[in-house]
């Protein structure tokens, strides 16, 4: 079975299952309450919207194949399951202005979280402008370490790198270090790729920054911001263990010597201190004042705009190729409107009462802990966004463990397949013909055994025994 077929079999086995539950649930029935479900059951409608979906993020797991952007099928999708919303709600006795509720609650969850990603993204494609990544990148290459030793010192960079920038991003310019010195070391490439993988996603896992996930789980007030570092060590066992074993099949060769120079660019670290300035500022507006994290985001994205002007214009050196809208425009657009297409087909199943019955069926009738550990893992299969954007869609009574449980396992399960994270998929692409889906598939127990470490340590330090209830 080759990678995609497998890929197609693992989710349609777990919606297959899913499905299985639910439906029987939808006989007992259960009273509209207009905007919170409509409880269609095996209304024509709501079986349409499931196709819908699954349909539209068929062609997202197809990506690799079909190269068409994820962002498309699922923007499709989305509108789709609202028109077919908007045609059965009379039925049920909901108004236009029901309905507009409903999908303006959606909005708000949306534009707080583009507008935070955006700046983000924004000052991440100016540091790669300036030369912040090809200057760690090149003095990696030219440290003088062996093989082994680069695949340690790539590993915990993307660990400590991750939770300030962004997975993709960190695996892109680890992922460069190891091209570099790897050349046609096959083995090494494929293990080093593997390796930052799993350092980038679990030490995303540790920060609100580090991923979109935790970043939704923080903004939704489920987990306040220092309360992540509970996951450090957890997150931390989570690349260690697979690291520590690959690390053995590494050689301690060095390899061949490149002759690279590069510079950092006028601006450069100014825009440094004022990326951590930016983080300081949406950290402290919603500690201090409960302002969302998306204004010091934004209030710190206009200083970056502004500084790209002195850069341009006012400084010593003047760039005047340093045009700060050509790095919105090159922010990761397909991601943030990929994000709206997740967040509003998932609105819409979760409007027609799907995702309460999957709650009922699965954290109730199953617990948190084990409905949260196979979440994680089937987030190796779909994107960790729809996994937990569906998560606080149903909004499950768990405590505060629990939802650092499944902030941990969506973070890192998708380590276990090469096409379960941004990280992942970008690197195949990136050492496409030594990086493969079925290179990463040969080390996924030891990657799997990472993961469970990674749970039990979760549970010995931060759970105590009424985690395990």
């Amino acid at each position: 079975m080759n990678s995609k077929n497998l890929t197609y079999f693992g989710l349609a086995c777990f919606l297959a299952a899913a499905f299985s539950f639910v439906f029987p649930a939808f006989a007992s029935g259960g009273e509209s309450d207009g905007l919170q479900h409509l409880n269609v059951g095996y209304h024509w409608a709501g079986l349409l919207c499931i196709g819908i979906f699954v349909l539209s993020y068929a062609f997202v797991l197809a990506e690799e194949y079909t190269h068409m952007a994820k962002s498309k099928p699922v923007m499709l999708g989305a509108g789709l399951i609202w028109v077919v919303i908007a045609l059965v709600a009379p039925s049920y006795g909901v108004t236009k202005h029901e309905l507009h509720d409903a999908i303006f609650h959606g909005l708000n969850e949306y534009a707080s979280l583009m507008l935070f990603l955006l700046a983000a993204m924004t000052y991440i494609s100016a540091l790669e402008d300036r030369n912040v990544f090809a200057v760690i990148r090149t003095k990696l290459v030219l440290s003088g370490m062996n093989l082994r030793q680069l695949f340690w010192a790539t590993g915990f960079l993307a660990f400590f790198l991750s939770p300030i920038a962004d997975n993709l991003t960190t695996a892109l310019v680890m992922g460069a270090v190891i091209m570099a010195v790897g050349h046609n070391n096959a083995r090494f490439i494929s293990l080093g790729c593997i390796n930052i993988v799993s350092a980038a996603n679990a030490g995303g896992a540790f920060s609100p920054f580090g991923d979109i996930t935790t970043l939704m789980v923080w903004q939704a007030g489920k987990i306040q911001f220092f309360e992540f570092f509970n996951l450090f060590i957890p997150a931390l066992v989570c690349f260690i263990v697979p690291a520590l074993i690959m690390s053995f099949f590494i050689p301690k060769e060095r390899p061949e010597t490149v002759d690279e120079r590069v510079e950092m660019k006028q601006g450069a670290k100014w825009i440094i201190a004022f990326g951590f300035m930016t983080i300081a500022m949406a950290v402290s507006f919603e500690q201090l004042w409960g302002l969302p994290p998306f204004v010091g985001m934004m209030t710190g994205m206009s200083v970056l705009m502004i500084t790209a002007w002195f850069v341009r214009y006012r400084g010593k050196v003047r760039d005047h190729e340093f045009d700060i809208f050509k790095n919105i425009a090159s922010a990761e657009w397909d991601t943030l409107l990929f994000f709206f297409g997740v967040i509003f087909s998932v609105g819409g199943l979760a409007y027609l009462g799907y995702l309460e019955l999957l709650s009922l069926t699965f954290y109730e009738g199953w617990g948190p802990s084990v409905t949260n550990i196979l979440l994680g893992l089937f987030s190796a299969v779909i994107d960790n966004i729809p996994v937990m954007f569906g998560v606080l869609s149903m909004d499950p009574h768990m405590d505060h463990f629990q939802w650092l449980l499944i902030t941990l396992t969506t973070g890192v399960g998708g380590s276990v397949l090469s096409v379960g994270s941004a990280a992942g998929v970008a690197l195949m692409g990136a050492a496409r013909g030594y990086y493969t889906f079925m290179s990463h598939l040969k080390w996924a127990p030891v990657v799997l055994l990472g993961y469970a470490a990674a749970i039990g340590t979760h549970f010995i330090l931060n759970g105590g025994n009424a985690a395990l209830h």
